[in-house]
């Protein structure tokens, strides 16, 4: 039998609820497919911050290396400041892993009704590449004179020519797999001269290598609106790691709910162990009351599946998740009045109708 261990990490807010949601959707159907799934639970996250003074234990990413994927679930506490949770737990892994190509699909499946009018929502099915290393967030910067008048701080975007070569192939294969083969490149360098000038140039340099693509370069600013006002123009996305970051959340927004959207922070080289997120965050005014949106949660499953070679399983899950976003239950953040628990009994269901028919 086919057996993957998986480190879940729930997180902070309503994360421990929609990885357990998703935990027991994967294990059954792991079961109808004939592999087996060894979860190991860590508790790391604002509460172990609380006991210990640390995000995660200090050999923390050395132990998630012996696992096949990550099961990530949301990091951030309204009571602790956001870059020791963001920094000390979700980057830390994603950085000390090489995790560096962060993949977003987001597509309206199913019954979903984003904020678009259906003939611009239904043109929806893009899939976001976003450098996961570096860029904007590669923690290079200070703070100085503290206190004082003079007072300064400074964070360095880090752009190096192998960084974003490696994420531009990342893309251009992702969109020479996709029926389209069209790649739209986001850009600054209008106004970040140096940085996003060597992101252009890096992108074309590999982009010789791919003549069968459909390229076209928007700036940043610009793709914000065309994504709203002319959706069916993209396909693959690609865009530096605090561009991507705001560009995947616009997307998730225009298919209904930040709580459908999921994610993959990806080591293509495979040295490493990739991690599975859901977008929406900890989420904290709902934690505790059950009505947490699962989709994102279950979405995220189904790309860990595909990331395990267990694409007929990932398929299937995906069915269900289609199925049920069609005819409901819905959690309140769909205009519906379900709770997590309906909303994941009702995935179940559907596999196992799937599985009659």
């Amino acid at each position: 039998m086919r057996r993957y261990r998986i480190a879940a990490i729930g997180g902070d807010g309503v994360g421990p609820e929609v990885i357990e949601a998703g935990l027991s959707v994967l294990s059954d159907l792991a079961g109808r497919e004939g592999f087996t799934l060894d979860v190991t639970r860590f508790d790391w996250g604002s509460d172990y911050y609380r006991r210990t003074g640390r995000m995660m234990a200090a050999d923390g990413v050395e132990q998630l290396k012996s696992f096949d994927a990550i099961y990530f679930g949301a990091v951030g506490d309204p009571d602790i400041p956001d870059h020791i949770t963001l920094w000390d737990l979700r980057l830390a892994i994603c950085q000390g892993l090489d995790q560096y190509a962060n993949v977003r699909p987001t597509k309206l499946i199913g019954g979903m009704r984003g904020p678009l009018r259906c003939e611009l929502g239904d043109q929806i099915d893009w899939v976001i590449v976003r450098e996961n290393s570096e860029g904007e967030y590669a923690g290079v910067g200070g703070r100085a004179h503290a206190g004082l008048p003079i007072e300064l701080a400074m964070d360095v975007a880090v752009f190096t020519r192998a960084g974003v070569e490696r994420i531009c192939r990342f893309a251009c294969e992702t969109a020479i797999a996709r029926p389209r083969k069209r790649l739209t490149v986001v850009t600054k360098s209008n106004a970040q001269r140096h940085g996003m000038v060597l992101w252009d140039e890096a992108c074309r340099d590999v982009l010789k290598d791919f003549p069968e693509l459909d390229v076209d370069w928007k700036l940043v600013d610009a793709m914000a609106a065309l994504m709203v006002t002319k959706p069916g123009d993209f396909d693959t996305i690609l865009a530096s790691n605090l561009h991507a970051d705001i560009l995947s959340d616009l997307a998730s927004a225009l298919t209904g709910s930040l709580g459908n959207g999921a994610t993959g922070n990806v080591d293509p080289s495979g040295k490493h162990p990739s991690m599975y997120e859901p977008i929406h965050g900890s989420a904290f005014e709902i934690m505790g009351k059950g009505i947490a949106n699962p989709i994102g949660a279950f979405w995220t499953g189904a790309l860990m599946l595909e990331h395990l070679d267990e694409a007929a399983a990932a398929e299937k899950l995906m069915s269900a998740i289609e199925s049920v976003s069609r005819s409901g239950p819905h959690t309140p953040d769909l205009g519906g009045q379900a709770d997590t628990r309906a909303v994941t009994q009702a995935i179940l269901d559907a596999i196992r109708r799937g599985n009659r028919y």
